[in-house]
């Protein structure tokens, strides 16, 4: 054991040390190499370092090099450094964090983890909360207790009685709201096209002077971070609307949040305690490794209420069970590395992290709308929106973007126009990664058909 972990530590280093000096998106050679894992199941047991090695060598070249300075796509961070080091770490523990009784140590880092996030976005300290796989599952985390807590109220336990002849929730989104926020309702029954749409404004923000009328059967999710544009919900107006009705407010913040942890930024968040739940990411902004959502809830007994699992084995000793505030029973310790990322980062430290990718997402804007390219968006955090003029010349700037291979972009549409979407979100990013990639875009965006 002790020789193989050594040389996956070896290889894993090697990987990293080289992922600068390679094409950001795998080259077409690499991809072919991706046959060598297939085959017949073996009939008989294969040598763990075979195994290693194949997975090395065929796998490894066919990735795409997100954990370096110039991938901005789909919002990813990489992962930090001691959030790497303990997600190692805890795969080797091989934790079951249902029970604190399976995972005391891990439990109770856990807990610790909450607190800080708790506490860093300024949300209320009792609020209750709990690790998932991603923001998708806290949305539907958070969206499945407030089922239950808005129904209780009129008499329905929907977890007992089910939602056939239940009193009807009412579900209000903004214009722009995210895929995932309209998947988790499809899953819990309140449907993905059964629900009110507020317009947006022209960067994507809910406008919460054309919310409908809202009562206490009444769910709103709004957004802290649009996709695309990086802009921010009225959340202290929707908020306020919503406490007058007694409605439940919902804020998907799955890399908004982050917002919190800048002095520079945190305005952008202004409300955002006085919502009831809140969704956000810890592989995007806080750079853990994936795997690692998180949810918080203002009312932990409904939070409770929603996901607790019971058993004759499973023994009830009053303390804070993890598998009684979210939807999965056996679990990884996925809250170490956010620990480890909050521990070695500090305030300071994540301050500057946003601060930093902010004013990279700048320089972006600036030098394409130097270069006489559109900046469509507010750049108000780490969103960039760029035209290279009408969308096929858009769509084939970002193709030749992604084959060159200096950087790696993704693709979007903005009020019906094509546009490069540029997410700044790595730790490992640095001045010179943006200068690089800036080169590389304004080459592609001009050369000749």
């Amino acid at each position: 054991m002790r020789e193989l972990l050594s040389d996956a530590a070896g290889r894993a280093s090697r990987y990293l040390d080289l992922l600068g000096d390679r094409p950001v998106a795998p080259p077409p050679a690499a991809l072919g190499g991706l046959a060598e894992l297939g085959g017949p199941l073996p009939s008989g047991p294969s040598d763990p370092a075979a195994v290693l090695r194949l997975l090395d060598e065929a796998a490894s070249p066919a990735t795409v090099a997100s954990a370096a300075g110039r991938y901005f796509g789909f919002v990813t961070g990489g992962t930090l450094p001691a959030a790497l080091a303990a997600s190692w770490l805890a795969t080797a523990w091989d934790q079951n964090v249902a029970l604190s009784a399976m995972s005391p140590a891990a439990t109770r880092l856990e807990e610790v983890a909450l607190g800080w996030l708790i506490d860093l976005f300024g949300l209320p300290a009792a609020c209750a909360g709990a690790f998932v796989t991603g923001a998708t599952a806290a949305n539907f985390t958070a969206l499945a207790v407030a089922r239950r807590a808005l129904l209780l109220r009129r008499g329905w336990d929907a977890d007992e009685q089910g939602l056939f002849g239940a009193p009807a929730l009412r579900v209000v989104v903004g214009d722009e709201v995210h895929a995932s926020v309209v998947k988790a309702l499809g899953m819990l029954g309140l449907g993905r096209a059964r629900v009110t749409r507020v317009p947006a404004d022209g960067q994507g923000r809910m406008r919460a002077d054309a919310l409908p009328e809202l009562d206490d059967l009444t769910v709103i999710c709004a957004q802290a971070g649009n996709v695309n544009s990086g802009a921010f919900d009225p959340l202290a107006a929707i908020c306020a609307r919503a406490r007058e009705a007694g409605a439940w407010v919902h804020v998907d913040g799955a890399f908004g949040l982050w917002a919190a942890a800048s002095p520079a930024y945190a305005h952008l968040i202004d409300g955002v305690a006085a919502a009831d739940s809140w969704a956000t990411d810890g592989h995007k902004y806080l750079n853990t490794p994936y795997d690692s959502g998180v949810v918080i809830c203002r009312h932990p007994e409904a939070m409770r209420g929603a996901m607790m699992v019971g058993a004759a084995y499973l023994q009830d000793d009053g303390r804070r069970e993890p598998s009684h505030y979210g939807p999965e029973f056996s679990r990884r310790a996925r809250g170490v590395e956010v620990w480890a990322a909050l521990r070695s980062l500090g305030r300071a430290g994540l301050a500057d992290l946003v601060e930093r990718t902010c004013r990279h997402a700048r320089r972006f804007a600036g030098a394409m709308a130097d270069a006489g390219y559109t900046v469509l968006n507010d750049v108000v955090l780490n969103q960039v929106l760029v035209s290279f003029g009408d969308d096929e010349a858009t769509r084939r700037t970002m193709a030749a973007v992604q084959a060159e291979g200096t950087c790696w972009c993704g693709g979007s549409v903005w009020h019906g126009r094509a546009a490069m979407r540029v997410s700044v979100s790595s730790w490992a990013t640095t001045d010179d990664d943006i200068e690089r990639s800036i080169a590389a875009i304004l080459r592609c965006a001009s050369a000749p058909l």
